[in-house]
């Protein structure tokens, strides 16, 4: 019994991985980018943060749960400094991390910048071993005698290319890899759950269709090195710079239906609603996802540089 549960865990800090720092999945990634690419800090001309919440496959006890704050600023002209937490929640496991970001930009000439990212944290990360022993006929087991807590440093490096109307970002979050669980079982030392390294290649690009109306679609390629790729691709359209509303696709996951209203000129709130097609919609017919956007300074920077992204 105690090795089924140890498998179904295993499955769930694959499941984490899939949701976490290192493989992110976000509906609404175009308002989060720094928490996906440290070269992204800074991009902006005032103080912006996010707060988001990811509610996955609702109906389904002990889904993971998702709730993300990033923030970023320049500091000077070329310089600009983040910071991202992001807490899931699966079933026993829990995972925290906590990263500050830096970035370096030249500028290439007209609007064209590059550039450069690190980001450096650490990963704190709970399973809940003994809270299950306890719910277990056999409670013998010693590799259920107590809690999982570690904490796991790591480091990540991005590039973000952009000017006024396009940007592509290629980042790698995590470079170092490290076991959920090392377990020392009847003298015998058992890993579960290894992150692996992931790769993100996003871009995005702003049509101008008249005056009032704003075409944006964006891509992101994610993966690990050694695993398939997801593709999810996104068209919003922006209405008087107030409205966003669009669709998207993840390959052989969900549809997507999305909204973004602009409350004020520095303060944005959207919402995800997201249609699983993948096996899953047998158990789960959806996902949920909240995102309020923040911008200091805004209305005394936007006529100098106007941003959408």
């Amino acid at each position: 019994m105690k090795k089924i549960y140890l498998t179904l865990i295993t499955i769930l800090l694959a499941l984490l991985d899939a949701q976490g720092q290192q493989n992110p999945q976000y509906t609404q990634y175009m308002y989060n980018l720094n928490v996906i690419n440290p070269a992204y800090a800074g991009s902006k001309e005032n103080l912006s943060f996010a707060l988001l919440y990811r509610k996955q496959w609702v109906e389904i006890e002990d889904a993971p749960t998702t709730l993300t704050f990033s923030g970023s600023m320049p500091v000077g002209k070329n310089v600009g400094i983040g910071l991202s937490v992001i807490s899931d929640k699966i079933g026993p496991v829990e995972e925290n991390n906590i990263y500050g970001d830096f970035s370096y930009t030249l500028n290439l000439g007209a609007e064209h910048k590059l550039a450069f990212g690190l980001k450096a944290g650490a990963t704190l990360l709970k399973v809940g071993l003994f809270d299950i022993n306890n719910t277990l006929p056999d409670q013998n087991d010693p590799a259920f005698s107590e809690n999982v807590s570690r904490a796991d440093m790591n480091l990540g490096a991005g590039l973000f290319y952009s000017t006024q109307k396009y940007y592509v970002s290629f980042s790698i979050p995590n470079i170092f890899t490290s076991p959920h669980l090392d377990i020392d079982r009847s003298g015998e030392s058992l890993q579960y759950g290894s992150e692996s390294l992931h790769y993100f290649l996003t871009g995005g690009y702003v049509f101008d269709l008249n005056a009032n109306l704003k075409f944006k679609p964006t891509v992101m390629f994610k993966s690990a090195f050694s695993a398939p790729v997801s593709v999810d691709l996104t068209a919003n359209f922006l209405i008087n710079e107030k409205v966003e509303a669009g669709a998207a696709y993840r390959l052989d996951d969900s549809f997507s239906l999305m909204m973004n209203f602009a409350v004020s000129p520095n303060f944005k709130i959207g919402y995800a609603y997201d249609h699983i097609i993948s096996d899953l919609n047998v158990t789960t017919p959806s996902s949920h996802e909240i995102v309020l956007l923040f911008d200091l300074n805004y209305p005394k920077k936007i006529s100098q540089s106007p941003r959408f992204f």
